[in-house]
């Protein structure tokens, strides 16, 4: 593994930021460090850069433990969320700032710098002022900014929070590539779940400075391992009774059940549903165009969740009576979680 956290424990005060976390990340991984407010992963970014240490535990990169090395020393990269650009230099002398510190020649800053500029696709754009650039753009050039010293390892906090949805999906799809091409080890912290999903190879969940869960963003959706992921990624709603609704096993102890828009199907009254005798009435609060779906609140049996239906389906109002069936739900009790599936479904796969 090219870097691992080993027993890292960090505490401000009363306050532990890091608790116990241990986690591997394999060379040329993009990883998303993905959880609340408060959850700790931007503590561990800042530990993995060294620009706060470890109260215990080991930081190893590249098979050498760094706990003590000084951050300018690590051969990290790191990008803020506010960019940080120079205002007074322009796009060129603001990705060379770094080649100048260590006293490069004019030529290898020139060759590295105009390198750079084609990678983030900024050509004609080398005399310009971070004022004369789109945020989108900005963002580029503290990329670039972080990778002319060459590093092996990129970190990033937060780095598209400060731009407009649109080019921060353009952004999204660059960085990914980019990681890929270079063969660079990425890190970034996001709060966003469809970020975290678009962008990374793997994910790593944070609650309350633990590791919750790693794996694939498809794994952690589908197969969450604790009753917190379970909880926290996706759209998930809390059922207040999943024993009223039809064709369940029954758990004797349990904390909560957890639903999902995808696991459930809502049709009119007058629709043919496959799962029709197993399905429950519920009253459409509410109608939600999402652009690829419709997303429809319903109340039903005490709780109220979301479903999804598709554009060419009939339209459902608010205030309708309509069939609703749920395919699977998550049980939590303490810290773990189990997946329940409807047995009306039985052998069936049910493609989300």
């Amino acid at each position: 593994m090219y870097i691992e956290l080993k027993n890292i424990n960090k505490s401000y005060g009363g306050f532990k930021a890091s608790d116990n976390v241990n986690f591997e990340i394999e060379k040329g991984r993009l990883v998303a460090l993905l959880g609340p407010s408060g959850s700790g992963k931007t503590t561990i970014l800042r530990m993995i850069a060294g620009l706060e240490k470890p109260d215990s535990g080991e930081i190893v990169i590249d098979g050498k433990v760094v706990n003590d090395i000084p951050a300018s020393e690590r051969g990290i990269g790191f990008v803020f969320q506010s960019y940080a650009l120079f205002r007074y230099m322009t796009v060129f002398d603001n990705i060379a700032f770094g080649l100048k510190v260590r006293k490069q020649s004019k030529a290898e800053i020139k060759a590295r710098v105009t390198e750079l500029i084609k990678l983030i696709g900024l050509e004609g754009f080398e005399k310009r002022y971070p004022s004369q650039l789109s945020g989108g753009q900005r963002q580029r050039v503290a990329f670039a900014r972080a990778l002319a010293p060459s590093p092996q390892v990129l970190l990033l906090d937060e780095p598209f929070a400060a731009i407009d949805a649109k080019v921060r999906q353009e952004l999204r799809r660059w960085l990914k590539d980019m990681i890929h091409h270079l063969g660079v080890t990425g890190i970034f912290v996001t709060h966003d779940q469809d970020e975290a999903i678009e962008v990374s190879d793997e994910i790593i969940v944070t609650n309350k400075g633990r590791v919750e869960q790693t794996g694939t963003p498809i794994d952690i959706y589908r197969s969450p391992t604790t009753a917190f992921t379970s909880a926290f990624f996706g759209v998930t709603s809390e059922l207040a009774d999943y024993k009223s609704f039809k064709s369940f096993d029954e758990v004797d102890e349990y904390d909560k059940a957890i639903v999902r828009p995808e696991f459930v199907k809502i049709t009119k009254k007058n629709e043919v549903q496959k799962y029709k005798s197993s399905a429950v009435e519920g009253v459409v609060r509410d109608v939600q165009f999402r652009g690829s779906s419709i997303e429809i609140t319903v109340d039903c049996n005490n709780s109220t969740f979301s479903a999804r239906r598709g554009l060419d389906e009939p339209a459902v109002e608010i205030g309708e009576a309509v069939d609703v069936f749920i395919y699977r739900i998550f049980i939590t009790r303490g810290d773990s979680v189990r997946l329940l599936t409807n047995n009306a479904v039985r052998e069936e796969t049910v493609v989300i």
